[in-house]
């Protein structure tokens, strides 16, 4: 099912109306992913409202999920742009789709600071400047006790069933973290996850394991990434080990975490016709900090994309003002 974000039903008076009628010419239709998490239905939002205000375009938003709108854009050319697409999932026919010349990817990290790791509260960095790194955590299992079992490190890990439980329980093995004194923490549950950090930093005790950015909890709680210590050991130990059950991962290896990606993706007929959509998706990047402080809103708040993105044109006026020309920021202003 198709739907126009409600930032998009905005109706304009006077002349605004008949400046847009006459950009409208110009860009025509563009349809934009509106992905299944805060973070990608935030840009969509703010995409579309810019697009559609400055620039008059015809905005139609649909509802995208990683796969299922990669091969959308892949096999049927549709929709017109992925704007928060995380290539982990699909890098090798994405690269083919570019190579043959179907997709385009006009920006690689519309959001900076992002992706997966391990995690300490910042009190934790602050109180021990000496933790540095994963492996200096890794000797320190005191300093994060298991609740059953206080003689024990607790590390948290993701809950079963998902990708990144695999990853961790073998990040675990490679690191000898068991016989360091650590014990890997099922949460159980996404609310699990959030329930064991939330718990924690609201005690200001000391809490260590798996979460990723751009994400509301970590904007909360400002947490810190620990860099490993370790360098990325390669894709061949990560591709066909880490992320393998334990059964097709006899002897894992050391390794950072692999670099998440992120990419604004465009198909072809885009590219090729798209002018100011393309013009302005390359020069549209949000700090991480804003991103996680915009998830903190929208959790706060429980707001949805199209109104946070309202707030984030208020809350960040300089920011996206340097994203496109004077002319194009004053009919954005207008539409508020």
């Amino acid at each position: 099912m198709h739907k126009k974000t409600t930032s998009a039903a905005v109706v304009l008076a006077g002349a605004t109306v008949l400046a847009s009628s006459a950009w409208a010419s110009d860009c025509g239709s563009v349809s934009m992913a509106e992905w299944n998490w805060a973070s990608g239905e935030l840009m969509a939002n703010v995409d579309a409202f810019i697009l559609e205000h400055g620039y008059g375009c015809d905005v139609e938003l649909v509802p995208g999920a990683t796969t299922t709108t990669f091969a959308s854009m892949n096999e049927k050319g549709q929709p017109d742009v992925a704007g928060e697409l995380w290539i982990n999932a699909v890098r090798e026919p994405l690269a083919i789709a570019v190579e043959e010349g179907r997709l385009h990817s006009v920006v690689n990290g519309p959001i900076t600071q992002l992706g997966e790791g391990w995690w300490i509260p910042p009190y934790t960095a602050e109180n021990h400047p000496e933790l540095e790194t994963v492996l200096d955590i890794l000797e320190r299992p005191d300093l994060f006790p298991h609740p059953e079992d206080s003689s024990k490190g607790a590390f948290v890990g993701c809950p079963a069933g998902w990708g990144c439980q695999l990853a961790n329980a073998n990040l675990f093995r490679a690191f000898e973290m068991e016989d360091k004194g650590w014990i890997l923490v099922d949460p159980g549950s996404a609310a699990g996850l959030d329930g064991s950090m939330a718990k924690a930093v609201e005690r200001e005790e000391n809490w260590f394991g798996y979460y990723w950015s751009p994400t509301a909890l970590i904007g909360k709680y400002q947490m810190h990434l620990v860099p490993f210590g370790v360098e990325f050991a390669g894709s061949e130990n990560w591709d066909n080990c880490i992320v393998k059950p334990e059964q097709d991962c006899a002897d894992p290896q050391p390794s950072a975490w692999t670099v998440s990606e992120v990419h604004t993706v465009v198909t072809d007929d885009l590219m090729q016709e798209g002018g100011v959509v393309v013009d302005y998706l390359s020069n549209r990047i949000f700090p991480g900090p804003i991103m996680n402080s915009m998830l903190v809103y929208m959790g706060d708040e429980q707001a949805g994309g199209a109104d946070a993105a309202i707030e984030f044109f208020i809350r960040h006026e300089d920011l996206w003002t340097q994203w496109v020309p004077a002319d194009v920021a004053e009919k954005v202003k207008a539409a508020l």
